[in-house]
Order: C-alpha cells, then structure tokens, then sequence
C-alpha cells in the first residue's frame, strides 16, 4: 500500500518547482531584457534602474506574495506519525 503523504509531497514539489521555475524566468526575463541596453539610457525607479526594481525589488514581492498563496491555498497540513488501521498504537 503506498502511503497517501508521498502523492501529497509530490505535488507539494511540483508546486515548488513550478514557483522557482517562474521566479528565474521572470528575474532572467526582466534582468537580462531591461538590462541588456546602454547604462546611458536606463530608465530608473527610485533611484534604483528600472531592470534591477522590476527583477530584484518587484520580483521578490511577487514571488512572496505567490508562495505565501501557494503555501496557504494549495498545500495541506500532513502529519508526521505513521496510521495504523487497527486504531491505537502499541
């Protein structure tokens, strides 16, 4: 019988993976698409250049802001201790 906390953990994982996957996908996309102009033609946000707030600033909010949805939506609470059938533990 195979326990039904490894099917659990496995989608955790995959829901984790999928979170990192997007999270290089948009530092890489705005980094290195933002950045990869004339330092003379930056744009800036806050005194910061407008690749580094959209990739490093604004990246990290939206990535926190995804995993505590993740975390609070879409993973469960498993516990630890191995059920038996037969009820009680000896």
């Amino acid at each position: 019988m195979k326990d039904k906390r490894f099917k659990i953990a496995h989608k955790e994982a995959k829901i984790g993976i999928a979170l990192v996957i997007f999270n290089f996908i948009w530092w890489f996309g705005f980094a290195y698409g933002l950045g990869s102009g004339d330092p003379a033609h930056y744009n800036y946000i806050f005194g910061l250049p407008e690749w580094f707030f959209y990739s490093c600033i604004l990246g990290f909010i939206v990535i926190g802001i995804l995993v505590i949805l993740a975390v609070k939506f879409l993973f469960s609470d498993v516990p630890f201790e191995d059920e038996e059938e037969g009820g009680e533990r000896t």
